[in-house]
């Protein structure tokens, strides 16, 4: 199983907070790289949050000092935490996986495994 599977997703009040979870199954290694991105309706896809194998982390201004990428290799699992939300962070939420390093990490086409996308809906 190569696709990565996102959970955590729902309904919270602006200023709430939750933590989206990326499960990946047949390994137990890091890969190059691991990323979240959003898509709003209407809205293109965007980056929101990477990870590298080094565990260097890349953020979008938009949620820089509010959402947290980390890991836990124990369970082969990639975090996204997410507090001080905001009714603009309303989106689908993905995990992406890259098989090889990421030259930027922010740009989707970097990425070969998606996951089915979780929603996050965040009322005022």
């Amino acid at each position: 199983q190569l696709q990565p599977v996102e959970s955590g997703g729902g309904l919270v009040q602006t200023g709430g907070s939750l933590r989206l979870s990326c499960a990946r199954s047949g390994r137990d290694l890091r890969l190059p790289g691991m990323g979240w991105f959003r898509q709003a309706p209407g809205k293109e896809r965007e980056f929101v949050a990477a990870l590298s194998w080094s565990d260097n982390t890349y953020y979008a201004d938009s949620v820089k000092g509010r959402f947290t990428i980390s890991r836990d290799d124990a369970k082969n699992t990639v975090y996204l935490q997410m507090n001080s939300l905001k009714p603009e962070d309303t989106a689908v939420y993905f995990c992406a996986s890259a098989t090889r390093t990421p030259s930027t990490y922010k740009d989707s086409s970097e990425y070969t495994y998606w996951g089915q996308g979780t929603q996050v809906t965040v009322s005022s």
